[in-house]
């Protein structure tokens, strides 16, 4: 293994090495009579630098969208042109160029007149540009339309406005993360400000993490993940904070019935730099205890971040996050858990065709557990620290070239129990902290083959070694996990002894070639075809055995007995504009198959365990589905139709512990299986003062496990189970509604507020979120009891800014 990773390494530094060598001959024969124009693109109003604003040569295919840091680069042949700048929301602006030398623009560009009879809210990107870009199975999301949709208890949930999308859902009412493409919630790799956020949601998944007020952009990759992305098989959420209002003093807030929120942003050191502070708590725990009562709910967040520019061509960004929720359950029992961020970043522009990012990032997840009774506190975390440098040259019009490195320690504290008295009677335990390092380098290519055929081809290469520190125990026969044929069940392997590795050793190595594509094809100026192709490899594991996602659930690295996931998507889409860009649909369909997934035998327990190896066989996932997308996207009235029709299937044979597997070795459908899913959402702008927004949701029902007889045993009445996930809860629809009222204000005035009132569940929709068996104990009858979260939630919310 360790030859084989080393043989890859070098053909991929001798690939880097004849790559730099031809980008560095090429150039030459491309400079001839071209030149480059470059810059910046800023928000007028509070200069903030806008992502995936279109800077484009009227009347020419010769375009480029900015990167995440607002930098654009345009190479053409010698010549008068016109430059537009256009970006969603703002009015387009214009300026003639005479590229006879290298030239740098920075653009301030506005955001459209809300006095205009129309609000366009999607970009306003040339529709060539759009149809041609290949790019497949991606969604950005505008934070304005964010803060327009039905949400419960008046919160702005970033996540949960995902969800309206195909191919997005969730787990249920009151579950934490997002699946995407029928992938589990540990598959998603979730980034803000380029830092790993474990745990994505406040109040057990009522509330996400991100505070809308402080953030930019949301990008959700579904599929066809860029190179310079890995470690997550199933999708990429990347969410980027504001950099602060670098013009003058602003203020945005809101206060809720469950939260309340504050932001504050300035110029620093002479507008070279600014910051931005944004807070969000909510009191819920101060309302129980006015109530007398002894439980107690709450969460903060804080959003930090400031810049400083050196110079025209340097910048530095410091960035954190921190995030924590509290729970009490009288007396008895506490937890607490939550995220820590920080990231340092230096933007260097190189020169007008080479853009480079430096970043140290810091990443923390932890949880503690606290039980009065028995006198003992239970804490976990997983730590890790990430160095990555990332390069864009921007060649010519028809080739870019991005490329870099990244490197990802880890330290993983899966559990610790500390007595919290010198009466109790539980031990101190520590289970095996465990390391390990991930680590990268990747090189993507976009190439305009022809005018009508765009490529976006690159290669990743990822390594990771699990680090020693700790001891392994030795199983009889290597196995783990053995069947026991005479009483039909999986049990643990025999441990025959342990080896000791030390913090320098590398207990097992890993290195994967991930391979990443797409083409578009332009079929007339209004549509096109688009077909994609990744492979992505991801090297942790969120170990859960229950059907949705807890703050108790263990992060896990790959090793001698879990092997790395292996993950291949195939997409094709078709994409077309209709009535000049006022409606648009997007159809695509997907295949996914992913190799080493987890799975957990019957009765599994992985609390506190520390050798998880002993509960777990390594299968196979499968999922595959139709999305399709229509959007108005002009006019009053606008908003969009998500219809996913698709399957999320796993299968578990015996492997080298014998048996059959789970579930016979058979496909089963995953917890995250949903035949059908329709959302409807919509947005209707009656004046300057007044607007209505409505969200409609149907899916299919959960797979669960039912079960399906009982026996008796030495009295005991014993429930025998159907196969695993062949049941489904009942199918949920919900139907949200909300007002949005503007008060008259005068025109001087820099105070702008807004009521918001919010209908989550319009019509009272006891949707299930589980159903639970037992018997009465006065009747001796087995029963089903069905247990809901909501039913209809209205909130009040006024929204403020200056």
């Amino acid at each position: 293994m360790t030859k084989k990773v080393t043989n890859s390494l070098w053909a991929l530094r001798l690939t880097a090495v004849l790559s730099v060598l031809l980008l560095l001959i090429s150039a030459h024969g491309f400079a001839q009579e071209s030149y480059t124009v470059s810059g910046k693109i800023s928000d007028k109003a509070d200069g903030e630098t806008l992502f995936g604003a279109s800077v484009f040569l009227e009347g020419t295919t010769i375009g480029v969208v900015t990167n995440e840091y607002g930098f654009y680069s345009i190479t053409a042949p010698k010549g008068e042109y016109r430059l537009l700048i256009s970006y969603m929301g703002y009015a387009e602006m214009y300026k003639e160029v005479i590229l006879d030398r290298n030239q740098k623009f920075n653009f301030e560009i506005s955001e459209l007149s809300t006095e205009l009879e129309e609000v366009v809210v999607t970009a306003d990107e040339p529709e060539r540009a759009i149809l041609r870009k290949p790019e497949m199975s991606v969604v950005k999301m505008n934070i304005a339309t964010v803060k327009q949709m039905p949400v419960v208890l008046g919160e702005v949930d970033i996540l949960k406005s995902l969800q309206m999308l195909p191919g997005v859902t969730n787990n249920g009412e009151g579950t934490g993360g997002f699946h995407v493409r029928g992938g589990a919630g540990d598959q998603n790799l979730v980034l803000l400000d380029e830092a790993i956020i474990y745990n994505t949601s406040h109040m057990f998944g009522f509330f996400s993490v991100f505070n809308a007020d402080a953030i930019k952009d949301v990008k959700l990759y579904k599929g066809g993940i860029p190179a310079r992305y890995g470690g997550r098989v199933s999708s990429v959420l990347d969410v980027r904070q504001k950099d602060g209002n670098s013009k003058q003093f602003a203020a945005t807030g809101g206060i809720g019935i469950i939260s309340s929120r504050l932001a504050l942003e300035g110029p620093l050191f002479k507008e070279k730099g600014s910051f931005l502070i944004a807070g969000r708590r909510s009191y819920a725990d101060l309302l129980l205890k006015a109530a007398g009562e002894d439980n107690s709910v709450s969460f903060y967040d804080l959003n930090l971040k400031t810049n400083y520019k050196i110079n025209a061509n340097n910048r530095l960004f410091l960035s954190g996050y921190f995030g924590r929720d509290a729970f009490e359950l009288g007396e008895n029992f506490t937890s607490s858990y939550g995220n820590s961020t920080g990231n340092l970043r230096w933007n260097h522009i190189f020169n007008a065709k080479l853009f480079s990012n430096l970043s140290a990032v810091y990443s923390k997840y932890d949880y503690d557990l606290g039980i009065t009774t028995a006198e003992f506190d239970w804490v976990s975390s997983i730590t890790n620290y990430n160095l990555k440098y990332d390069f864009k040259y921007y060649f010519s019009d028809k080739f870019k070239l991005d490329f870099g490195a990244s490197g990802i320690y880890y330290d993983f504290d899966p559990g610790e129990i500390r007595p919290t008295s010198e009466t109790s009677a539980v031990n101190p335990l520590k289970l095996d902290q465990k390391r390990a390092l991930e680590s990268g380098v990747y090189v993507n290519a976009e190439h305009k083959l022809t005018d009508k055929l765009t490529a976006q081809y690159g290669l990743r290469y990822s390594a990771f070694s699990r680090l020693g520190g700790q001891p392994m125990v030795d199983y009889a026969n290597n196995q783990p996990v053995v069947y026991n044929s005479e009483l039909g069940i999986y049990q643990r392997g025999t441990p025959v002894g342990e080896t000791n590795y030390e913090k320098g050793d590398a207990i097992e190595k890993f290195g994967n070639l991930e391979p990443r594509a797409s083409l578009a094809y332009i079929l007339n100026e209004n549509s096109s075809l688009k077909v994609g192709f990744s492979r992505v490899a991801q090297y942790i594991h969120l170990l859960s055995n229950t059907s949705s996602a807890t703050p108790l659930d263990v992060w896990t690295p790959s090793g001698q007995f879990i092997k790395p996931q292996l993950s291949n998507q195939y997409a094709l889409g078709y994409f077309r504009n209709f009535k000049d860009k006022a409606y648009s649909m997007e159809a695509e369909v997907y295949f996914k198959n992913t190799d080493n997934r987890i799975d957990y035998i019957d009765g599994s327990d992985l609390i506190g365990q520390n050798t998880i190896e002993t509960e777990i066989l390594t299968g196979e996932s499968r999922a595959y589905g139709l999305e399709l997308l229509l959007r108005k996207n002009e006019g009053d009235f606008t908003g969009w139709i998500a219809y996913t029709l698709s399957k999320s299937e796993q299968r578990t044979p015996g492997g080298i512990a014998g048996g059959l597997g789970i579930n016979n070795g058979e496909w089963y459908n995953t917890p995250y299986d949903r035949t059908h899913d329709i959302s409807i959402s919509g947005s209707y702008k009656l004046n300057e003062k007044l607007s209505f927004g409505a969200n409609l949701v149907f899916q299919t029902g959960r797979p669960v496990t039912y079960p399906n007889g009982q026996y008796e045993y030495e009295g005991i009445s014993v429930a025998s189970y159907a196969d695993r996930n062949s049941d489904r809860l009942p199918a949920y629809h919900r139907l949200d509604l909300s007002v949005n009222y503007k008060p008259n204000r005068k025109p001087q005035n820099r105070l702008k507020g807004e009521w918001v009132l919010g209908i989550y569940n319009a019509y009272n929709r006891k949707n299930v979120a589980s159903i639970s068996f037992g018997q009465n104990l006065e009747t001796g009858a087995n029963e089903a009891t069905r247990t809901a979260i909501f039913g209809i939630v209205p909130s009040l919310t006024y929204n403020f800014k200056f």
